[in-house]
């Protein structure tokens, strides 16, 4: 059934036409290649600190706007980086998907650190779109490459409002443990935090030249309302 609905969605590009904007929207679509723009995303933010705030004497909303600049660094001059914020303020999670939402020919990464019990560690890489797949798994191989890390769950499909609800292939990439005493350690370290922003770079700049290819089965198409406020993980 997948074969058929990417079979009559996609357009060269790699897109679907106006004629499919109800599968569209569920991002029942091949993997994003060719675009131009990407967004990222710093997670949190102003009077929201991060579900790991302090942890190990670390600030998530700090981290993952430090991470979101390096990575804006990595990738300029080869696409148009939009920031979701670049500074210490507070950004809703649906305003996050409407400025998402105004680039057609671009891909959302959200950045943020996790939290578990001490001796989980690793980075972990969220999705929920079929379009999407394909540019989680290239971020969650690259990332595994350099770290040492490897006691996490990898690849995870969860409907999140970044992950569902934007109008482009969107992903949530949990870039290390706050709570692994030993992560925790590399991650305080700007250079760590340098080679994790440039293996999500190039993991970027793969989709972009290559799409889908090399990459697999895509997953099954799951139609799933929006993810609301409330939800158990939004």
């Amino acid at each position: 059934m997948l074969a058929l609905i990417l079979a009559s969605c996609e357009t060269p590009s790699g897109f679907m036409g106006p004629a499919s904007r109800g599968a569209d929207a569920l991002g029942h679509r091949p993997g994003p290649v060719g675009f131009s723009t990407v967004i990222v995303d710093a997670g949190h933010g102003g009077k929201d600190s991060g579900e790991n705030a302090r942890r190990t004497g670390l600030v998530e909303k700090t981290l993952a706007l430090d991470m979101a600049r390096r990575l804006k660094s990595e990738l300029s001059g080869s696409f148009r980086v939009v920031m979701t914020r670049d500074s210490d303020t507070f950004v809703d999670l649906d305003e996050r998907v409407r400025e998402a939402n105004r680039y057609g020919n671009g891909v959302l990464v959200s950045l943020h650190f996790n939290a578990s019990g001490s001796r989980i560690a690793g980075p972990e890489t969220y999705y929920w779109r079929v379009d999407s797949y394909s540019l989680a798994k290239r971020v969650q191989r690259n990332l595994m490459a350099v770290t040492d890390f490897h006691n996490c769950r990898g690849m995870v499909r969860r409907r999140l409002r970044l992950t569902r609800n934007p109008s482009i292939p969107c992903i949530l990439v949990e870039c290390g443990y706050l709570t692994s005493p030993s992560e925790a350690k590399n991650i305080s370290d700007a250079s760590y935090r340098a080679k994790l922003a440039r293996a999500i770079a190039a993991a970027i700049r793969e989709q972009a030249s290559q799409g889908d290819s090399g990459m697999g089965p895509l997953p099954a198409p799951i139609n799933a309302p929006l993810s609301r406020h409330g939800d158990a993980r939004s």
